[in-house]
């Protein structure tokens, strides 16, 4: 039994409200280093696989369910945690997601910054900012022009994804980083009165449960999935004016059934509202404010569907200077101290990314146990939520966990390392090899009963 692990998932149940006693029923087997990280990657996985498989096996209990274990492998817990790196469409690899100029250059300042470029629009600004042409060493000789901090804020000022390179001490005498460490793990407000929402028996934990998913790339689709895993019926919401990422949409499409609706238009915003008259969660992880400005603020779901659960995902918090700034998995770690601490450890002067988009992985599963743990409370008091989780506070929740010694020099798991908790599903993109979900219940196996499907496949409205 993972000691760490076990004192991670304690930490977020507690945190959650839930009784201590329902932790009997969670077990964590392993404790070996399995990430070749300087931080406890895989027991912050397995414990928050863990605490969001045990929230969901007590809502069953709830609705008349029988008290059941769950059981979450490390290996399986930090293959998850990786689940887009093993994804295999009709035996081959998916397109690689990143763009040729994303990553990290050294400044005038000596001082290291890191880009963003996956989406067009993102890599068109930088190259507007630099004015230099589409090319890894243009880009490199433009931001030797730069120093690092005024790059950051002048990107930071026309909407793109760039930080500068901090160490821990820096990023925690930053503002922001001041901010994010007074914030909760997982914060859950009530924000309005609403009676319980009545629930039937069920045959898994969140049958029944409909789930609004408007997120994109990794951390919000990683929560809709998680819920999926435990019957929710998850229906993912897209934009036809944003872009995505085609090989994370096909991992992270599994279970949930896809619609569109373009919410700069009357029509797109009533459509929603009318499916906000059905739904018990509604997850959106966009710029903060940005679906605040169309009418879709957690106050106006409240109004809209007294007892609802809104859950918002952010990259550096919901409050401080840079609340409302845009960002990524990898910015974060580089902005709050990971990337150069991992650079130490491995005694390497450049610096080095956790092997493991650990922080957005990380905050979907914390933003479905939130959102599990809402539900709890909406069933026992009433009223709408609202949870809030971001990418920096996981960090610093990821960061208390403490260090590990000597794993850095271990090989990061090949698709034959983790055969074992793969599986092989039929879907719209062919036959897929992919991570099958790492909480194991001893009474209602978590599985994902809609395969994975191309963006709009399905219409905006519930099944059924």
């Amino acid at each position: 039994m993972s000691e760490l692990a076990m004192r991670a998932a304690s930490q977020l149940w507690l945190d959650c409200g839930f009784d201590a006693s329902s932790l009997r029923r969670l077990e964590l087997p392993g404790d070996e280093a399995t990430l070749p990280s300087s931080f406890a990657i895989a027991a912050a996985a397995q414990g928050a696989i863990g605490a969001c498989g045990l929230a969901a096996a007590e809502f069953f209990r709830l609705r008349g369910g029988e008290p059941q274990t769950v059981s979450v492998d490390i290996r399986h817990a930090a293959a998850e945690f990786r689940s887009e790196h093993y994804l295999r469409v009709d035996g081959g690899l998916p397109a690689d997601p990143w763009d040729k100029i994303a990553g990290i250059y050294r400044c005038r300042d000596g001082r290291w910054v890191r880009i963003h470029t996956n989406f067009p629009h993102h890599c068109q600004g930088v190259l507007d900012l630099l004015a230099c042409q589409y090319d890894k060493a243009a880009v490199a000789e433009a931001l030797a022009r730069w120093n690092a901090f005024e790059f950051e804020d002048a990107a930071a000022g026309r909407g793109l994804v760039a930080t500068a390179l901090r160490s821990f001490d820096e990023w925690d005498a930053h503002p922001q980083g001041i901010a994010v460490a007074a914030q909760p793990v997982i914060s859950i407000t009530r924000i309005g009165d609403a009676p319980p929402r009545a629930l039937s028996d069920a045959e898994c934990p969140l049958q029944g449960m409909r789930a609004l998913d408007l997120t994109r790339i990794i951390a919000g689709p990683v929560a809709g999935r998680a819920l999926a895993a435990h019957g929710a019926d998850v229906l993912h919401i897209t934009s036809p004016h944003l872009p995505t990422i085609p090989t994370l949409d096909i991992d992270m499409s599994r279970g949930k059934r896809s619609a569109q609706l373009d919410l700069t238009h009357e029509a797109g915003r009533d459509t929603l509202r009318g499916l906000l008259d059905d739904t018990h969660l509604f997850i959106q992880g966009y710029r903060p404010g940005g679906l605040a400005a169309l009418g879709f603020s957690p106050a106006d779901a409240a109004r809209l569907r007294p007892g609802i659960v809104y859950v918002s995902l952010c990259a550096y918090g919901h409050t401080g200077p840079w609340e409302g700034r845009r960002g990524f998995d990898s910015l974060t770690q580089t902005a709050s101290g990971f990337n150069l601490a991992e650079a130490q450890a491995a005694g390497s002067e450049t610096p080095r990314a956790f092997p493991a988009q650990a922080l957005d992985h990380g905050a979907g599963y914390l933003a479905a146990l939130g959102a599990i743990a809402a539900l709890h409370r909406q069933q026992r008091e009433g009223g709408s939520w609202h949870v809030q989780v971001s990418l920096a506070k996981t960090g610093h929740w990821l960061r208390g966990l403490g260090r590990v010694d000597g794993a850095m020099a271990l090989s990061v798991p090949t698709l034959d390392d983790v055969r074992p908790w793969l599986e092989e599903s039929d879907s719209g993109f062919g036959r897929l090899l992919a991570v099958r979900h790492a909480a194991r219940m001893s009474l209602t196996p978590a599985r994902w009963e809609h395969p994975a499907m191309p963006l709009n496949s399905h219409a905006p409205a519930w099944a059924g």
